[in-house]
């Protein structure tokens, strides 16, 4: 055959291959303009298309691998053929040590090919596995994401939808209890999304903000940015006054770099609060808490601590709690199970780490929140083995008499023994900061440990209690 009739024959190969679709386009606003390449464009389902498309591509400059399922080949139906080409892009991303985003569509398993279709799904998620901790992995909802789809989509460090999407295990359709599950709005509710936008452009977008937050691998250097400090911190202003009253948002948004704020699992967990935010330039994760945790909230902060420390994003943890609230519906979801988590998280992570603690730290809290290589404290805060009021009545009711109240002992509990500055004596705070040099002092406090390095035990891996 000659060499014209070879080209052309490649020519029309590669425009049925490369014809419109919903895939396609996501890819293309996905990647930087003109940057996407296409890989195993040719492989097929027998005489049918795969039903995905994978490739590469840079965001930000950044090389980036994805993929992204076609609805509009039988309804992209997970078979060996699209299995095999996930696994190849997953082999290169993990070669590259690049990211990977998974872009799903797909209205289930190819029921035809059988068991051989289990086997695909299970070298998928095998191969996720292997990634994770690796590269950073962002699983991307714009359709249907049901079954073993979803748990492939859920092996990734964060999940983002659009509104539309759904993503459940069983179909809402054929539960025996309740039907009101499936949704995004249901997925960000129970913490499987980390994040939700109202159309797919904003998600697409939402992608690509936290690629360009997040290092290429775990052992790049951390990504750097030009930076502004805060437009408004007047939030700061006379806050010891009113701590309690004011949104954990507002509070990071006065002390991270302006513009940066990316929040994730919002409604999540009640008292916890999670960020991906920069600081003088570097990502680093935010944590701030507020009254009482939740099982939840302690699970919301224990899996966004974990991914942090994966990829050695510094930690800031802004502590103002008792710990998990007293509710027995609490205990009984798992409450001990969850606490224990979080403080084993922040113990094993051995990226920097730093702890403010602005309000109260008390018993388990302090225990497993002020787990940091620095802990500042604010004026005013209380840091103490029990609640205020248990430790007044076992330690001090003798105080308490008809001239002097019970909630004046206290008052002079939390001025004197709970006190940061007692807490400072003891070497549990190694500075009282004002909340206006908060900043500030974050920022000379990262570049301090910048080059922290820490050395584990050989080990397969913890034993998390799960």
């Amino acid at each position: 055959m000659s060499e014209k009739k070879e080209l052309d024959r490649l020519g029309s190969a590669r425009l049925e291959t490369q014809k419109a679709s919903a895939a396609r386009e996501r890819l293309q606003k996905l990647f930087d303009e003109g940057t996407f390449v296409e890989l195993d464009a040719f492989v097929k389902n027998g005489t049918d298309a795969s039903g995905v498309l994978t490739g590469y591509g840079e965001v930000e400059g950044a090389t980036l691998f994805a993929f992204s399922q076609d609805a509009s080949e039988r309804g992209a139906a997970v078979c060996k053929a699209q299995a095999k080409k996930i696994v190849r892009l997953y082999e290169m991303a993990i070669k590259m040590g690049a990211p990977v985003v998974g872009i799903y569509d797909s209205k289930g398993a190819d029921i035809s090919e059988g068991n051989e279709m289990l086997a695909a799904y299970s070298k998928i998620v095998e191969k996720a596995a292997s990634l994770s901790g690796v590269v950073p992995q962002v699983a991307l909802v714009l359709g249907s994401c049901a079954g073993l789809g979803a748990l492939a989509a859920c092996s990734a460090d964060f999940v983002v939808m659009s509104e539309k999407a759904e993503l459940f295990l069983t179909p809402p359709a054929i539960s025996k209890d309740r039907s009101d599950y499936g949704d995004a709005k249901a997925a960000l509710a129970s913490g499987t999304a980390q994040i939700v936008c109202e159309d797919e452009e904003k998600a697409i977008a939402a992608v690509r903000g936290l690629i360009s937050l997040l290092p290429e691998n775990n052992l790049s250097a951390a990504a750097t940015f030009d930076f502004e400090a805060p437009a408004d911190t007047s939030v700061l202003t006379g806050i010891l006054d009113k701590l309690c009253d004011t949104a954990l948002c507002d509070i990071t948004k006065a002390i991270a770099d302006e513009g940066s704020f990316t929040l994730l699992s919002n409604n999540f967990g009640k008292g916890a609060h999670t960020a991906l935010v920069t600081l003088g330039g570097t990502t680093v994760g935010m944590v701030n808490t507020c009254g009482e945790l939740d099982h939840n909230g302690a699970a919301r902060i224990a899996r966004f601590v974990s991914v942090c420390d994966s990829f050695q994003i510094p930690v800031v943890t802004m502590i103002n709690t008792e710990g998990v609230k007293p509710s027995g519906a609490d205990e009984m979801a798992g409450a001990v199970r969850d606490m224990a988590r979080l403080a084993h998280v922040y113990a094993e992570a051995t990226t920097p780490k730093i702890a403010v603690v602005t309000g109260s730290a008390i018993g388990s809290a302090y225990v497993a929140l002020a787990n940091a290589d620095v802990v500042y404290a604010w004026p005013g805060a209380v840091i103490s083995a029990m609640p205020v009021a248990a430790a007044v009545a076992f330690l001090e009711g003798e105080k308490i008499t008809k001239d002097t109240t019970r909630e004046q002992v206290q008052a002079q509990y939390c001025e004197g023994e709970g006190s940061a500055y007692r807490a400072a004596e003891g070497g549990f705070v190694q500075d009282i900061i004002t909340p206006a040099d908060t900043r500030d002092t974050l920022i000379r406090t990262l570049e301090m440990l910048a080059n922290k390095r820490v050395t584990r035990l050989p080990k397969k891996h913890s034993n998390l209690p799960l």
